[in-house]
Protein backbone atom coordinates (compact mmCIF):
# COMPACT_ATOMS: atom_id res chain seq x y z
CA UNK A 1 0.00 0.00 0.00
CA UNK A 2 3.22 2.39 -0.45
CA UNK A 3 2.13 3.00 -3.63
CA UNK A 4 -1.62 4.90 -2.75
CA UNK A 5 -1.41 8.63 -2.55
CA UNK A 6 -4.60 9.63 -1.42
CA UNK A 7 -5.27 14.05 -2.48
CA UNK A 8 -7.54 15.66 -0.28
CA UNK A 9 -9.31 19.27 -1.05
CA UNK A 10 -10.60 20.12 2.54
CA UNK A 11 -13.29 22.22 2.15
CA UNK A 12 -15.72 23.73 4.32
CA UNK A 13 -18.67 23.50 2.02
CA UNK A 14 -20.80 20.92 -0.15
CA UNK A 15 -23.71 21.87 -2.23
CA UNK A 16 -26.16 23.08 0.85
CA UNK A 17 -25.77 25.77 3.28
CA UNK A 18 -24.31 24.40 6.20
CA UNK A 19 -20.85 23.86 6.67
CA UNK A 20 -19.37 20.48 6.64
CA UNK A 21 -17.70 20.79 9.63
CA UNK A 22 -21.28 21.39 11.02
CA UNK A 23 -21.85 17.47 10.38
CA UNK A 24 -18.46 15.72 10.57
CA UNK A 25 -16.42 16.60 12.84
CA UNK A 26 -11.87 16.12 13.23
CA UNK A 27 -9.48 16.60 10.64
CA UNK A 28 -7.88 14.17 8.07
CA UNK A 29 -5.45 13.70 10.53
CA UNK A 30 -8.18 12.07 12.71
CA UNK A 31 -10.33 10.27 9.77
CA UNK A 32 -7.15 8.61 8.30
CA UNK A 33 -4.27 9.07 10.83
CA UNK A 34 -6.41 6.90 13.10
CA UNK A 35 -6.39 4.04 10.55
CA UNK A 36 -2.24 4.33 10.38
CA UNK A 37 -1.89 6.30 7.20
CA UNK A 38 0.95 8.30 6.58
CA UNK A 39 -0.82 12.47 6.78
CA UNK A 40 0.53 15.34 5.65
CA UNK A 41 -0.74 19.00 4.51
CA UNK A 42 -1.10 22.12 4.38
CA UNK A 43 -3.37 25.21 5.67
CA UNK A 44 -2.59 27.03 2.40
CA UNK A 45 -4.02 24.71 -0.03
CA UNK A 46 -4.27 27.73 -2.36
CA UNK A 47 -0.54 28.68 -3.01
CA UNK A 48 2.12 26.64 -4.96
CA UNK A 49 4.77 26.68 -2.78
CA UNK A 50 3.20 24.81 0.39
CA UNK A 51 1.09 22.62 -1.96
CA UNK A 52 4.38 21.50 -3.40
CA UNK A 53 6.05 21.07 -0.72
CA UNK A 54 3.85 18.82 1.04
CA UNK A 55 3.64 16.86 -1.81
CA UNK A 56 7.55 16.36 -2.28
CA UNK A 57 7.38 15.72 1.45
CA UNK A 58 4.69 12.71 1.54
CA UNK A 59 6.35 11.20 -2.07
CA UNK A 60 10.06 11.73 -0.46
CA UNK A 61 9.74 10.45 3.08
CA UNK A 62 10.75 7.96 4.46
CA UNK A 63 7.87 4.97 4.01
CA UNK A 64 9.89 1.47 5.92
CA UNK A 65 6.18 0.98 7.01
CA UNK A 66 4.90 0.07 3.55
CA UNK A 67 1.33 2.56 4.63
CA UNK A 68 -0.48 4.24 2.29
CA UNK A 69 -0.50 8.14 2.38
CA UNK A 70 -2.46 11.26 2.39
CA UNK A 71 -2.05 14.93 1.61
CA UNK A 72 -4.48 17.70 2.55
CA UNK A 73 -4.81 21.06 1.34
CA UNK A 74 -6.91 23.51 3.02
CA UNK A 75 -8.78 25.70 0.62
CA UNK A 76 -11.88 27.35 0.52
CA UNK A 77 -14.58 27.02 -2.61
CA UNK A 78 -15.03 29.85 -5.32
CA UNK A 79 -10.93 30.73 -5.14
CA UNK A 80 -11.18 33.36 -8.05
CA UNK A 81 -14.27 32.78 -9.07
CA UNK A 82 -16.06 35.30 -6.90
CA UNK A 83 -18.81 32.89 -5.68
CA UNK A 84 -17.98 31.24 -2.70
CA UNK A 85 -18.61 28.00 -0.67
CA UNK A 86 -21.96 26.44 -1.23
CA UNK A 87 -23.06 29.18 -3.98
CA UNK A 88 -19.97 28.43 -6.05
CA UNK A 89 -21.16 24.89 -7.06
CA UNK A 90 -22.52 24.95 -10.16
CA UNK A 91 -23.42 27.96 -10.36
CA UNK A 92 -21.75 29.47 -13.84
CA UNK A 93 -21.35 33.19 -14.70
CA UNK A 94 -23.76 34.92 -16.94
CA UNK A 95 -21.21 35.10 -20.47
CA UNK A 96 -19.82 38.87 -20.30
CA UNK A 97 -21.87 39.73 -16.78
CA UNK A 98 -19.83 42.14 -14.89
CA UNK A 99 -19.04 39.04 -12.53
CA UNK A 100 -17.21 37.42 -15.28
CA UNK A 101 -15.34 40.30 -16.34
CA UNK A 102 -14.38 40.92 -13.10
CA UNK A 103 -12.68 37.41 -12.24
CA UNK A 104 -10.08 38.45 -15.65
CA UNK A 105 -9.29 41.68 -14.09
CA UNK A 106 -6.58 40.86 -12.03
CA UNK A 107 -5.30 38.73 -15.16
CA UNK A 108 -4.92 41.76 -17.10
CA UNK A 109 -3.14 43.54 -14.07
CA UNK A 110 -0.78 41.02 -14.06
CA UNK A 111 -0.03 39.95 -17.55
CA UNK A 112 -1.22 43.17 -19.42
CA UNK A 113 -3.23 40.56 -21.43
CA UNK A 114 -5.71 42.57 -23.39
CA UNK A 115 -9.06 40.73 -23.74
CA UNK A 116 -11.26 41.76 -26.99
CA UNK A 117 -14.90 43.85 -25.83
CA UNK A 118 -13.38 43.25 -22.20
CA UNK A 119 -16.28 44.90 -20.13
CA UNK A 120 -18.99 44.99 -22.98
CA UNK A 121 -22.12 42.80 -23.51
CA UNK A 122 -21.94 39.65 -25.37
CA UNK A 123 -22.78 39.79 -28.87
CA UNK A 124 -26.22 38.81 -30.11
CA UNK A 125 -24.70 37.44 -33.44
CA UNK A 126 -23.41 33.84 -32.78
CA UNK A 127 -20.08 34.15 -35.47
CA UNK A 128 -19.37 37.48 -33.97
CA UNK A 129 -19.87 35.54 -30.62
CA UNK A 130 -17.13 33.09 -31.32
CA UNK A 131 -14.62 35.77 -32.80
CA UNK A 132 -14.69 36.83 -29.25
CA UNK A 133 -14.54 33.83 -27.61
CA UNK A 134 -11.59 32.71 -30.30
CA UNK A 135 -9.45 36.06 -29.63
CA UNK A 136 -9.96 35.84 -26.05
CA UNK A 137 -8.50 32.52 -25.91
CA UNK A 138 -5.60 33.69 -27.74
CA UNK A 139 -5.18 36.69 -25.75
CA UNK A 140 -4.79 34.13 -22.77
CA UNK A 141 -1.93 32.00 -24.84
CA UNK A 142 0.10 35.13 -26.16
CA UNK A 143 0.54 35.87 -22.06
CA UNK A 144 2.74 32.03 -22.56
CA UNK A 145 4.01 32.61 -26.08
CA UNK A 146 5.64 36.43 -24.92
CA UNK A 147 8.19 34.56 -22.36
CA UNK A 148 10.04 32.75 -24.28
CA UNK A 149 12.38 31.56 -21.42
CA UNK A 150 8.97 29.74 -19.73
CA UNK A 151 8.21 28.31 -23.49
CA UNK A 152 11.42 26.99 -23.33
CA UNK A 153 11.60 25.77 -19.52
CA UNK A 154 8.17 24.05 -19.95
CA UNK A 155 9.01 22.21 -23.47
CA UNK A 156 12.55 21.06 -22.12
CA UNK A 157 11.25 19.72 -18.77
CA UNK A 158 8.29 18.45 -20.41
CA UNK A 159 10.69 16.49 -22.93
CA UNK A 160 13.33 15.42 -19.81
CA UNK A 161 9.86 13.69 -17.92
CA UNK A 162 9.05 12.14 -21.13
CA UNK A 163 12.55 10.52 -21.98
CA UNK A 164 13.08 9.58 -17.71
CA UNK A 165 10.25 7.00 -17.95
CA UNK A 166 11.22 3.44 -18.87
CA UNK A 167 10.05 1.44 -21.75
CA UNK A 168 10.18 -1.64 -19.74
CA UNK A 169 10.29 -2.68 -16.16
CA UNK A 170 12.29 -5.83 -14.95
CA UNK A 171 9.21 -6.34 -11.96
CA UNK A 172 6.26 -6.25 -14.60
CA UNK A 173 5.07 -10.02 -14.62
CA UNK A 174 2.33 -9.49 -17.27
CA UNK A 175 4.61 -8.98 -20.61
CA UNK A 176 2.95 -12.85 -22.13
CA UNK A 177 3.35 -12.14 -25.95
CA UNK A 178 -0.39 -14.03 -25.93
CA UNK A 179 -3.17 -12.80 -24.30
CA UNK A 180 -4.98 -15.36 -22.03
CA UNK A 181 -8.30 -14.66 -22.25
CA UNK A 182 -7.72 -15.08 -25.90
CA UNK A 183 -7.62 -18.89 -25.14
CA UNK A 184 -10.81 -20.72 -25.83
CA UNK A 185 -9.94 -23.17 -23.53
CA UNK A 186 -10.72 -20.66 -20.11
CA UNK A 187 -14.26 -21.14 -22.06
CA UNK A 188 -14.33 -24.31 -22.96
CA UNK A 189 -16.56 -25.92 -20.20
CA UNK A 190 -17.01 -29.14 -22.15
CA UNK A 191 -13.61 -29.38 -22.00
CA UNK A 192 -13.12 -28.33 -18.35
CA UNK A 193 -11.02 -30.91 -15.62
CA UNK A 194 -13.58 -33.82 -14.35
CA UNK A 195 -12.65 -32.55 -10.60
CA UNK A 196 -14.91 -29.31 -11.38
CA UNK A 197 -17.97 -31.53 -11.68
CA UNK A 198 -19.92 -33.49 -8.90
CA UNK A 199 -20.99 -37.22 -9.29
CA UNK A 200 -24.74 -37.69 -9.73
CA UNK A 201 -25.73 -38.88 -6.22
CA UNK A 202 -23.14 -36.17 -4.20
CA UNK A 203 -24.64 -33.70 -2.21
CA UNK A 204 -22.90 -30.20 -2.41
CA UNK A 205 -23.88 -26.92 -2.60
CA UNK A 206 -23.49 -25.15 -5.94
CA UNK A 207 -21.68 -22.95 -4.21
CA UNK A 208 -18.52 -24.91 -3.62
CA UNK A 209 -18.30 -25.05 -7.76
CA UNK A 210 -17.06 -21.68 -7.48
CA UNK A 211 -14.20 -22.31 -4.74
CA UNK A 212 -13.24 -25.19 -7.37
CA UNK A 213 -13.79 -23.08 -10.69
CA UNK A 214 -11.41 -20.46 -9.19
CA UNK A 215 -9.03 -22.47 -8.32
CA UNK A 216 -8.66 -24.31 -11.76
CA UNK A 217 -8.89 -20.89 -13.43
CA UNK A 218 -6.21 -19.04 -11.69
CA UNK A 219 -3.86 -22.48 -11.60
CA UNK A 220 -4.42 -22.41 -15.34
CA UNK A 221 -2.72 -18.90 -15.74
CA UNK A 222 -0.43 -19.89 -13.36
CA UNK A 223 0.70 -22.73 -15.96
CA UNK A 224 0.11 -21.31 -19.16
CA UNK A 225 1.18 -17.67 -18.28
CA UNK A 226 2.67 -17.03 -15.35
CA UNK A 227 0.13 -14.91 -14.11
CA UNK A 228 -3.30 -15.15 -12.10
CA UNK A 229 -6.17 -14.21 -14.44
CA UNK A 230 -8.57 -13.47 -11.26
CA UNK A 231 -8.13 -11.43 -8.16
CA UNK A 232 -10.29 -11.43 -5.90
CA UNK A 233 -12.23 -10.48 -2.79
CA UNK A 234 -14.98 -10.80 -0.15
CA UNK A 235 -17.26 -8.81 2.29
CA UNK A 236 -15.62 -11.29 5.32
CA UNK A 237 -17.15 -13.75 3.74
CA UNK A 238 -14.27 -14.85 0.99
CA UNK A 239 -15.08 -19.10 2.55
CA UNK A 240 -18.61 -18.50 3.31
CA UNK A 241 -19.06 -17.59 -0.40
CA UNK A 242 -16.29 -20.37 -1.55
CA UNK A 243 -14.64 -17.41 -3.34
CA UNK A 244 -11.65 -18.18 -1.70
CA UNK A 245 -11.30 -21.16 -4.38
CA UNK A 246 -9.44 -18.14 -6.55
CA UNK A 247 -6.52 -18.30 -4.32
CA UNK A 248 -6.66 -22.36 -3.36
CA UNK A 249 -4.65 -24.97 -4.77
CA UNK A 250 -4.99 -27.25 -7.79
CA UNK A 251 -3.87 -30.10 -8.72
CA UNK A 252 -0.27 -30.12 -8.38
CA UNK A 253 -0.30 -25.91 -7.79
CA UNK A 254 -0.29 -24.64 -4.90
CA UNK A 255 -2.51 -21.57 -5.45
CA UNK A 256 -1.90 -18.01 -4.92
CA UNK A 257 -3.08 -17.61 -1.26
CA UNK A 258 -4.12 -14.53 0.11
CA UNK A 259 -2.72 -11.02 -0.68
CA UNK A 260 -0.37 -9.48 2.88
CA UNK A 261 0.98 -5.78 2.60
CA UNK A 262 3.66 -7.43 4.65
CA UNK A 263 4.55 -10.51 3.84
CA UNK A 264 2.87 -12.27 0.64
CA UNK A 265 2.71 -9.74 -2.04
CA UNK A 266 1.70 -12.25 -5.11
CA UNK A 267 -1.70 -13.64 -3.08
CA UNK A 268 -4.78 -13.49 -5.53
CA UNK A 269 -7.00 -12.95 -2.07
CA UNK A 270 -7.17 -9.97 -0.76
CA UNK A 271 -8.26 -9.64 2.75
CA UNK A 272 -11.43 -7.14 3.10
CA UNK A 273 -14.00 -6.90 5.81
CA UNK A 274 -17.90 -5.93 5.36
CA UNK A 275 -17.43 -2.85 2.88
CA UNK A 276 -19.66 -3.73 -0.20
CA UNK A 277 -19.19 -0.46 -1.82
CA UNK A 278 -15.23 -0.24 -1.45
CA UNK A 279 -15.03 -3.97 -2.26
CA UNK A 280 -16.82 -3.25 -6.00
CA UNK A 281 -14.70 -0.51 -6.22
CA UNK A 282 -11.24 -2.25 -5.89
CA UNK A 283 -12.34 -4.70 -8.36
CA UNK A 284 -13.91 -2.77 -11.01
CA UNK A 285 -10.68 -0.46 -10.21
CA UNK A 286 -8.53 -2.98 -11.03
CA UNK A 287 -10.99 -4.08 -13.83
CA UNK A 288 -10.36 -0.91 -15.52
CA UNK A 289 -6.57 -0.65 -15.61
CA UNK A 290 -5.72 -1.82 -18.92
CA UNK A 291 -1.48 -2.52 -19.49
CA UNK A 292 -1.40 -3.70 -23.44
CA UNK A 293 0.50 -1.87 -25.55
CA UNK A 294 -2.44 -2.06 -27.99
CA UNK A 295 -5.00 -1.21 -25.34
CA UNK A 296 -7.90 -0.12 -27.52
CA UNK A 297 -7.28 -4.18 -28.91
CA UNK A 298 -6.93 -6.08 -26.12
CA UNK A 299 -6.95 -6.28 -22.82
CA UNK A 300 -3.69 -6.99 -20.71
CA UNK A 301 -4.31 -6.98 -17.01
CA UNK A 302 -6.70 -8.58 -14.51
CA UNK A 303 -10.15 -9.88 -14.15
CA UNK A 304 -11.82 -9.45 -10.63
CA UNK A 305 -14.01 -11.41 -8.77
CA UNK A 306 -16.17 -10.04 -5.12
CA UNK A 307 -18.83 -11.41 -3.10
CA UNK A 308 -21.63 -10.54 -0.37
CA UNK A 309 -24.86 -12.02 1.00
CA UNK A 310 -27.35 -11.60 -1.93
CA UNK A 311 -29.72 -9.76 0.25
CA UNK A 312 -26.84 -7.12 0.43
CA UNK A 313 -26.18 -7.08 -3.35
CA UNK A 314 -27.36 -3.41 -3.39
CA UNK A 315 -24.43 -2.14 -2.00
CA UNK A 316 -22.24 -2.94 -4.88
CA UNK A 317 -24.86 -1.36 -7.36
CA UNK A 318 -22.80 1.97 -7.76
CA UNK A 319 -19.64 0.83 -8.07
CA UNK A 320 -21.14 -1.98 -11.30
CA UNK A 321 -23.15 0.82 -12.76
CA UNK A 322 -20.10 3.14 -13.17
CA UNK A 323 -18.11 0.11 -14.39
CA UNK A 324 -20.50 -0.71 -17.22
CA UNK A 325 -21.48 3.13 -18.60
CA UNK A 326 -17.16 3.12 -18.00
CA UNK A 327 -16.95 0.05 -20.40
CA UNK A 328 -20.15 1.62 -22.90
CA UNK A 329 -18.07 4.23 -23.79
CA UNK A 330 -14.39 3.83 -23.16
CA UNK A 331 -12.22 3.50 -26.39
CA UNK A 332 -9.86 1.31 -24.64
CA UNK A 333 -10.49 -2.60 -24.03
CA UNK A 334 -11.53 -2.84 -20.29
CA UNK A 335 -11.73 -5.97 -18.09
CA UNK A 336 -14.26 -8.18 -16.83
CA UNK A 337 -16.01 -8.59 -12.81
CA UNK A 338 -18.15 -11.51 -11.38
CA UNK A 339 -20.50 -10.23 -9.16
CA UNK A 340 -21.26 -12.69 -7.01
CA UNK A 341 -24.85 -12.81 -4.74
CA UNK A 342 -23.84 -15.25 -2.51
CA UNK A 343 -26.41 -17.24 -0.59
CA UNK A 344 -29.41 -16.02 -2.41
CA UNK A 345 -32.83 -16.89 -2.20
CA UNK A 346 -34.68 -17.69 0.91
CA UNK A 347 -32.09 -20.56 1.51
CA UNK A 348 -29.74 -18.77 3.74
CA UNK A 349 -32.38 -19.77 6.46
CA UNK A 350 -30.66 -20.02 10.00
CA UNK A 351 -29.12 -16.29 9.05
CA UNK A 352 -32.95 -15.33 8.85
CA UNK A 353 -34.89 -12.36 7.98
CA UNK A 354 -32.28 -9.63 7.19
CA UNK A 355 -30.21 -12.20 5.41
CA UNK A 356 -32.85 -13.52 2.85
CA UNK A 357 -31.71 -12.69 -0.96
CA UNK A 358 -35.29 -13.14 -2.03
CA UNK A 359 -35.59 -9.43 -3.55
CA UNK A 360 -32.12 -7.50 -3.53
CA UNK A 361 -30.22 -9.37 -5.54
CA UNK A 362 -32.78 -7.80 -8.65
CA UNK A 363 -30.23 -4.56 -8.66
CA UNK A 364 -28.10 -7.16 -10.97
CA UNK A 365 -31.14 -6.53 -12.96
CA UNK A 366 -30.90 -2.81 -13.48
CA UNK A 367 -28.29 -2.39 -16.20
CA UNK A 368 -28.71 -1.75 -20.19
CA UNK A 369 -28.95 -4.67 -22.25
CA UNK A 370 -25.55 -6.50 -23.13
CA UNK A 371 -23.87 -4.75 -19.74
CA UNK A 372 -24.71 -7.41 -17.78
CA UNK A 373 -25.01 -11.72 -17.61
CA UNK A 374 -27.04 -12.89 -14.56
CA UNK A 375 -26.60 -16.61 -14.17
CA UNK A 376 -28.68 -18.79 -12.07
CA UNK A 377 -27.29 -21.98 -11.77
CA UNK A 378 -29.33 -24.33 -9.68
CA UNK A 379 -27.02 -27.17 -9.12
CA UNK A 380 -23.22 -27.51 -8.97
CA UNK A 381 -22.23 -28.67 -11.69
CA UNK A 382 -24.04 -26.09 -13.82
CA UNK A 383 -21.38 -23.06 -12.27
CA UNK A 384 -18.50 -23.90 -14.27
CA UNK A 385 -20.21 -24.41 -17.33
CA UNK A 386 -22.54 -20.90 -17.52
CA UNK A 387 -19.36 -18.88 -16.29
CA UNK A 388 -17.38 -20.51 -19.27
CA UNK A 389 -20.34 -19.30 -21.50
CA UNK A 390 -20.74 -15.78 -19.88
CA UNK A 391 -16.83 -14.84 -19.74
CA UNK A 392 -16.09 -15.73 -23.23
CA UNK A 393 -18.87 -12.98 -24.01
CA UNK A 394 -18.07 -9.13 -24.52
CA UNK A 395 -19.65 -8.42 -21.94
CA UNK A 396 -18.08 -5.88 -18.52
CA UNK A 397 -19.85 -8.02 -15.50
CA UNK A 398 -21.44 -11.74 -14.77
CA UNK A 399 -23.92 -11.99 -12.45
CA UNK A 400 -23.28 -14.99 -10.37
CA UNK A 401 -26.41 -15.88 -7.99
CA UNK A 402 -25.13 -19.09 -5.63
CA UNK A 403 -27.03 -20.78 -2.40
CA UNK A 404 -25.70 -22.12 0.33
CA UNK A 405 -27.48 -25.80 1.08
CA UNK A 406 -26.38 -28.72 -0.56
CA UNK A 407 -28.70 -30.50 -2.97
CA UNK A 408 -27.74 -33.88 -4.34
CA UNK A 409 -26.74 -33.91 -7.97
CA UNK A 410 -29.15 -35.68 -10.35
CA UNK A 411 -28.38 -38.70 -12.31
CA UNK A 412 -29.98 -36.86 -15.28
CA UNK A 413 -29.95 -39.64 -17.56
CA UNK A 414 -31.80 -41.73 -15.34
CA UNK A 415 -34.28 -38.91 -14.98
CA UNK A 416 -34.45 -38.25 -18.89
CA UNK A 417 -32.89 -34.68 -17.73
CA UNK A 418 -30.58 -32.72 -20.36
CA UNK A 419 -26.94 -32.61 -19.76
CA UNK A 420 -25.59 -29.57 -17.13
CA UNK A 421 -23.61 -28.68 -20.38
CA UNK A 422 -27.29 -27.70 -21.71
CA UNK A 423 -27.42 -24.80 -18.96
CA UNK A 424 -24.98 -22.75 -21.11
CA UNK A 425 -28.12 -22.87 -23.66
CA UNK A 426 -29.65 -20.06 -20.94
CA UNK A 427 -32.86 -22.23 -20.70
CA UNK A 428 -33.33 -26.11 -21.32
CA UNK A 429 -36.68 -28.78 -21.08
CA UNK A 430 -36.48 -30.96 -18.16
CA UNK A 431 -39.55 -32.67 -19.11
CA UNK A 432 -41.84 -32.29 -21.83
CA UNK A 433 -45.57 -33.16 -22.40
CA UNK A 434 -46.05 -36.78 -22.48
CA UNK A 435 -48.49 -36.87 -25.29
CA UNK A 436 -50.73 -38.94 -23.86
CA UNK A 437 -52.77 -36.43 -21.75
CA UNK A 438 -54.14 -33.22 -22.57
CA UNK A 439 -51.66 -30.41 -21.87
CA UNK A 440 -51.29 -29.00 -18.10
CA UNK A 441 -49.00 -25.71 -19.36
CA UNK A 442 -45.44 -25.10 -18.90
CA UNK A 443 -43.62 -24.08 -15.45
CA UNK A 444 -40.38 -21.76 -16.09
CA UNK A 445 -38.27 -22.51 -12.88
CA UNK A 446 -35.78 -20.67 -11.37
CA UNK A 447 -33.02 -21.30 -8.90
CA UNK A 448 -32.11 -24.05 -5.79
CA UNK A 449 -34.47 -25.11 -3.89
CA UNK A 450 -37.30 -24.91 -6.73
CA UNK A 451 -35.58 -26.80 -9.05
CA UNK A 452 -34.71 -29.47 -6.37
CA UNK A 453 -38.21 -30.00 -4.88
CA UNK A 454 -39.52 -30.23 -8.62
CA UNK A 455 -37.08 -33.01 -9.37
CA UNK A 456 -38.51 -34.73 -6.39
CA UNK A 457 -42.54 -33.99 -7.18
CA UNK A 458 -41.63 -35.82 -10.73
CA UNK A 459 -43.17 -39.22 -9.76
CA UNK A 460 -46.12 -37.63 -8.06
CA UNK A 461 -46.63 -36.03 -11.32
CA UNK A 462 -46.95 -39.13 -13.23
CA UNK A 463 -49.45 -40.19 -10.98
CA UNK A 464 -51.59 -37.43 -11.00
CA UNK A 465 -51.59 -37.42 -14.51
CA UNK A 466 -50.42 -33.71 -14.28
CA UNK A 467 -48.81 -33.07 -17.80
CA UNK A 468 -46.80 -30.55 -17.22
CA UNK A 469 -43.70 -29.08 -19.42
CA UNK A 470 -40.85 -28.36 -16.71
CA UNK A 471 -38.28 -25.60 -18.27
CA UNK A 472 -35.36 -24.83 -16.35
CA UNK A 473 -34.17 -21.47 -16.74
CA UNK A 474 -30.51 -20.13 -15.76
CA UNK A 475 -30.12 -16.92 -17.74
CA UNK A 476 -32.28 -14.74 -19.84
CA UNK A 477 -28.75 -13.14 -21.42
CA UNK A 478 -27.91 -16.77 -22.60
CA UNK A 479 -31.05 -17.72 -24.13
CA UNK A 480 -31.51 -14.48 -26.13
CA UNK A 481 -28.33 -15.73 -28.04
CA UNK A 482 -29.43 -19.16 -28.98
CA UNK A 483 -30.87 -20.08 -32.59
CA UNK A 484 -34.82 -19.22 -32.82
CA UNK A 485 -35.01 -22.67 -33.42
CA UNK A 486 -33.89 -23.78 -29.99
CA UNK A 487 -35.70 -20.95 -28.58
CA UNK A 488 -39.01 -22.19 -30.01
CA UNK A 489 -38.20 -25.84 -28.59
CA UNK A 490 -37.83 -24.61 -25.63
CA UNK A 491 -40.63 -22.07 -25.48
CA UNK A 492 -42.78 -21.91 -28.06
CA UNK A 493 -44.87 -19.05 -28.74
CA UNK A 494 -47.32 -21.49 -27.57
CA UNK A 495 -45.90 -22.27 -24.84
CA UNK A 496 -45.06 -19.09 -23.75
CA UNK A 497 -49.04 -18.00 -23.44
CA UNK A 498 -49.59 -21.25 -21.20
CA UNK A 499 -46.99 -20.81 -18.81
CA UNK A 500 -46.17 -19.35 -15.28
CA UNK A 501 -42.80 -18.91 -13.43
CA UNK A 502 -41.69 -20.89 -10.19
CA UNK A 503 -38.47 -19.18 -8.45
CA UNK A 504 -36.89 -18.88 -5.39
CA UNK A 505 -36.62 -15.18 -6.05
CA UNK A 506 -39.37 -12.59 -5.27
CA UNK A 507 -41.87 -13.09 -8.23
CA UNK A 508 -40.90 -9.89 -10.51
CA UNK A 509 -37.46 -10.63 -10.41
CA UNK A 510 -38.77 -13.35 -13.27
CA UNK A 511 -39.87 -10.58 -15.96
CA UNK A 512 -37.38 -12.14 -18.37
CA UNK A 513 -39.69 -15.35 -18.26
CA UNK A 514 -43.05 -13.95 -17.93
CA UNK A 515 -45.13 -14.07 -20.86
CA UNK A 516 -48.22 -13.43 -20.11
CA UNK A 517 -50.71 -11.50 -17.45
CA UNK A 518 -51.68 -14.78 -15.66
CA UNK A 519 -48.30 -15.85 -14.87
CA UNK A 520 -47.92 -13.99 -11.65
CA UNK A 521 -50.97 -14.83 -10.44
CA UNK A 522 -50.57 -18.94 -10.71
CA UNK A 523 -47.07 -18.52 -10.03
CA UNK A 524 -44.73 -20.04 -7.19
CA UNK A 525 -42.09 -17.28 -5.98
CA UNK A 526 -40.43 -16.97 -1.88
CA UNK A 527 -43.18 -13.29 -2.03
CA UNK A 528 -46.00 -15.19 -2.88
CA UNK A 529 -47.75 -13.68 0.12
CA UNK A 530 -46.08 -10.22 -0.61
CA UNK A 531 -44.49 -10.64 2.75
CA UNK A 532 -40.52 -11.21 4.51
CA UNK A 533 -40.22 -14.23 4.92
CA UNK A 534 -39.22 -14.83 8.80
CA UNK A 535 -36.62 -17.63 10.06
CA UNK A 536 -35.86 -20.86 10.73
CA UNK A 537 -34.26 -24.52 9.50
CA UNK A 538 -33.77 -24.89 6.19
CA UNK A 539 -37.13 -26.69 5.53
CA UNK A 540 -39.04 -24.25 7.76
CA UNK A 541 -38.08 -21.36 5.61
CA UNK A 542 -38.86 -23.15 2.18
CA UNK A 543 -42.39 -24.66 3.49
CA UNK A 544 -43.07 -20.83 4.44
CA UNK A 545 -41.76 -19.93 1.22
CA UNK A 546 -44.55 -22.24 -0.78
CA UNK A 547 -41.45 -23.71 -2.29
CA UNK A 548 -41.83 -27.33 -0.63
CA UNK A 549 -42.40 -30.36 -2.28
CA UNK A 550 -46.12 -30.50 -1.33
CA UNK A 551 -46.67 -26.73 -1.84
CA UNK A 552 -45.12 -26.94 -5.48
CA UNK A 553 -47.41 -29.86 -5.61
CA UNK A 554 -50.10 -28.03 -4.48
CA UNK A 555 -49.63 -25.09 -6.95
CA UNK A 556 -49.37 -27.08 -10.02
CA UNK A 557 -52.46 -28.70 -9.58
CA UNK A 558 -54.21 -25.87 -9.60
CA UNK A 559 -52.25 -24.25 -12.35
CA UNK A 560 -53.27 -27.38 -14.23
CA UNK A 561 -56.67 -27.64 -12.67
CA UNK A 562 -57.48 -23.94 -13.62
CA UNK A 563 -56.12 -24.47 -17.79
CA UNK A 564 -59.35 -23.87 -19.51
CA UNK A 565 -60.62 -20.52 -17.37
CA UNK A 566 -56.61 -19.51 -17.65
CA UNK A 567 -57.16 -19.72 -21.70
CA UNK A 568 -60.20 -18.44 -22.11
CA UNK A 569 -59.83 -15.19 -19.90
CA UNK A 570 -56.49 -14.85 -22.48
CA UNK A 571 -59.17 -15.43 -25.54
CA UNK A 572 -61.17 -13.35 -23.72
CA UNK A 573 -59.04 -9.93 -23.37
CA UNK A 574 -57.81 -10.60 -27.14
CA UNK A 575 -60.86 -10.97 -28.67
CA UNK A 576 -62.03 -7.52 -26.89
CA UNK A 577 -58.77 -5.96 -28.45
CA UNK A 578 -59.71 -7.07 -31.73
CA UNK A 579 -63.00 -5.93 -31.69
Amino acid sequence: MDNLYLLVDWNDFGIDSHCVSAVVPGTPVDWLGAHNWRVFGTEEGSEWAPVAQTLVDMVNSDNSDQAPSVAWFKTRKGRGYLKYDNVSHGSPHARNSDLFWETKQPFVEKYGASFDNFGGAAPQDAQALQAEFRANLKAVIDVLHADQDLVNYLADTLVRIGESVPDNLPTFRLSSPRNPFADERLYDYRKYPPALFAQPGEKVANRAALAKWGAWVNSFGAKHFGQPLFLACSADLAGSTNIAGFAQSFDDFQGYGWYERRGDSEGTLLPQEITEFANAGIMVGMASVNMSLTPKDEFAGFWGACSTYGSFSYLKYGMFRLFSQMAQDCDWKLGKVIWIAGHSGPETADDSRTHFGVFAPGVTQLFPKGSIINLHPWEHNEVPVLLGAALKLDVPIVGLHLTRPPVEIPDRAALGMPSHFEAAKGAYVVRNYDGKHPKGGVLIVQGTSAMANMLKILPQLEERKLNVKVVCVTSPQLFALQQEAYQQTVLSAADRLDSTIVTTQAGWLMHDWIFNPLAEEYGLSADWDDRWRTGGTLEEVIDEAHLSPSCLLAGIERFVTDRPARLNRLRAGLGEALQ
